[in-house]
């Protein structure tokens, strides 16, 4: 090892006397440099480098090399001051660039695997700085076999389409690289052949990449659009085979209102006869470049179909290449594109939901003058959908959508990216009320589209519909949804009409018998937020707040609590204390403690609370708490938590003794999960 690194470090000699030499660096500055060299060489020859190894040498000399040409910059200027010749490039101007392309490839020898590293690679392939170019032959060549001097600059071999080609070779199956490489000959290289090339081998490695594909049709495209643009540049051709939505609206309005032209039309046209048959020729040239672009998408399409049947997404990114590009027959290009999505993905939710936000902009002629808004359009396409797909799904997108044209039809969020739907013959929200309810009549209702129900109508300020809708939903196939029954009480919570805006005892009592049915059928952790809004509205009504925990002691009961995340009983608890004090808090979680299984939250939240207290200087909260550690720990003696927060309290409040003690019996109730412990007394 020594040997080698000695060999690599005497290379540098030539390069380390020649910054000496022009006075870039001091000879205690070298001296400096070769101690880290030689350390960053030692690290890349034990037995297992590691990446970071490689990129921090790489990181090292970067930044030597930027200094180097900071103080070279300051080294010019000095000689164009004193008047004397241009200073000329040595060896150690392209000594380092060379040193970190080397490094790269020993780095990337060793990770082939690792794509970033050759991408980052890649960038260093081709230095650039300062007027001339160093680049790496073939990535492999020493520092003096890099260089070849040609009128004060260094001549490019390309060297970037090699190390592409050696990230080809190991990661084939990568479709960004293949996109990256091809780029890289259509705009660096400039060369559309070997571009074509690439994309084509990567599709026959990659077959079912989707983002191939795409790219592939645009390279194409673009490809045709340059040849036409520069025909058009060179005054052989005329327009483009991009599409300009604003020429087409332009159109559209001469066409509209022809008859305020229809004077300039006849005054121009003995002028514009000698033009006609340029124009002609012009227009003609222009469909056989659309046609020829045509061709190649159809082309295209079809062998993305062919090796991906079933990738819905490919095709509406076809469809959004094809409404951005002015190509011949394009309309009806279109339409056979989407007479096979209708084929093949009718039943699918995704594609009613595209085909309706696809058609939101357009106007649609329905014959006999009469023309469609989009959002008619597209409530149209949701209708058909609900035919083909009678599904729940389906009915939520149809209804997401009416929901954002409503919000943006109101001014109030512009997110949606709709236009006014002023021109339609459909009110939204009647649309929707409606939608809602035949989604129920159809028997494809769901928890969270009976909840959007009730809220719209919330939203709406129609509070007695919204009431009576939560009344017939909760006693229907929906009665045991618990965020619908948490809706439903907070409506008749609303409704309530005391003036004082306090509940009368008979209201209380309703919400009692209307809670009790759902509480008492509901298991404690699907109830969270219904016992948790119980506790809010009853708390400060003792009668039905005791029958409520004495309702909670039989569900837990039957239940259990629960170990972890929320815990009723705690819950409670922390009601009771703030009601009635520390004493009543401690009676009510002991009774819940008796319970044949109480949980592991429980004990947790009742040690807190005696901890905290002992801290406070409360007598009882010490003996408390290592009542409930012990209790809790002759069910969970594996919790290392709990074994943490015995010893803590002890080492605060105990004695060294009682502190030994508890960390004696945490190592051998643990065992093997003693390196678990995390505590810095354990």
């Amino acid at each position: 090892m020594a040997d080698v690194v000695q060999y690599r470090l005497e290379r540098m000699v030539q390069e380390l006397d020649d910054l000496e030499r022009r006075g870039l660096f001091s000879r205690a500055e070298i001296s400096e440099i070769v101690k880290q060299r030689r350390k960053f060489e030692y690290r890349l020859k034990r037995p297992s480098p590691l990446k970071q190894d490689y990129l921090a040498y790489i990181d090292y000399e970067t930044r030597l090399d930027e200094l180097r040409l900071l103080r070279r910059k300051a080294a010019a200027r000095e000689m164009r001051r004193k008047g004397n010749r241009k200073l000329k490039k040595s060896v150690s101007d392209f000594a380092g660039v060379a040193r970190v392309v080397e490094i790269y490839r020993l780095a990337t020898n060793r990770f082939k695997g690792d794509v970033e590293l050759w991408l980052s690679a890649k960038l260093w392939a081709i230095y650039r700085s300062n007027n001339f170019l160093v680049v790496c032959f073939r990535f492999r060549a020493s520092a003096l076999q890099i260089s070849w001097y040609c009128n004060g600059s260094v001549m490019s071999v390309g060297s970037d389409c090699f190390v592409l080609a050696d990230v080809i070779r190991f990661h084939p199956k990568v479709p960004g690289i293949w996109i990256y490489a091809a780029a890289w000959e259509f705009d660096q290289n400039l060369n559309a052949a070997a571009a074509r090339a690439l994309m084509q081998s990567g599709l026959r490695a990659c077959p079912t990449s989707e983002d191939l594909w795409v790219e592939y049709l645009r390279m194409e495209l673009t490809y045709l659009n340059k040849l036409k643009a520069r025909k058009v540049i060179l005054g052989e051709d005329s327009g483009t085979l991009s599409r300009d939505h604003r020429d087409t609206d332009e159109k559209q309005w001469r066409d509209e209102n022809k008859e305020l032209f229809m004077t300039l039309v006849e005054k121009r046209e003995n002028n514009e006869e000698a033009s006609d048959v340029q124009d002609g020729e012009s227009e003609e040239k222009l469909a056989l470049f659309q046609e020829h672009g045509l061709s190649i998408l159809r082309t295209v399409y079809s062998g993305a179909v062919e090796a991906l049947p079933s990738n819905f997404n490919l095709r509406t990114r076809f469809i959004e290449i094809l409404e951005a590009t002015n190509l011949d027959h394009s309309e009806e290009m279109r339409k056979e594109i989407l007479d096979e999505m209708n084929r093949d993905f009718s039943k699918e939710p995704e594609y009613w939901e595209w085909l309706a936000r696809l058609n939101s902009k357009r106007t649609v002629d329905k014959g006999e003058g009469i023309k469609l808004s989009w959002l008619d359009k597209a409530i149209q396409i949701y209708e058909d959908a609900i035919k083909v797909l009678p599904s729940a799904t389906m009915f939520t997108l149809y209804i997401r959508f009416l929901r954002d044209v409503i919000v943006d039809k109101s001014g109030e969020v512009q997110s949606s990216g709709l236009f006014s739907a002023s021109d339609s013959t459909v009110d939204p929200i009647s649309h929707a009320l409606m939608v809602y309810e035949r989604a129920e009549s159809m028997g494809c209702i769901t928890e969270d589209l009976a909840c959007q129900h009730i809220s719209f109508y919330m939203e709406l300020g129609r509070l007695e519909e919204a009431r009576k809708l939560a009344e017939k939903l909760c006693s229907g196939k929906l009665a045991d949804s618990v965020d619908l029954w948490v809706l439903r009480f907070s409506i008749e919570m609303r409704c309530v009409p005391n003036k004082s805006g306090l509940p009368s005892k008979l209201d209380i009592l309703s919400a009692y018998k209307l809670l009790k049915p759902v509480l008492t059928r509901t298991a404690v952790s699907k109830a969270e937020s219904l016992w948790i809004l119980a506790l809010k509205f009853f708390s400060n009504q003792r009668h039905y707040c005791d029958k409520l925990v004495e309702l909670s002691l039989v569900s837990l009961a039957k239940d259990g609590g629960s170990d972890d995340g929320f815990s009723l009983s705690s819950a409670i608890v922390n009601v009771v204390r703030q009601k009635d004090g520390i004493k009543s808090a401690r009676d009510m979680y002991k009774r819940f403690l008796a319970l044949p299984h109480p949980g592991r939250a429980i004990y947790k939240s009742c040690i807190d609370l005696e901890s905290n207290l002992a801290s406070a200087g409360d007598r009882d909260g010490l003996v408390e708490a290592r009542k409930l550690h012990e209790s809790a720990l002759a069910t969970y003696d594996q919790d290392v938590s709990l074994w943490q927060s015995y010893y803590s309290l002890e080492i605060k409040m105990g004695t060294s003794e009682t502190a030994n003690a508890v960390c004696w019996r945490a190592r051998k109730s643990l065992k093997d999960k003693a390196s678990l412990l995390s505590s810095p007394y354990l």
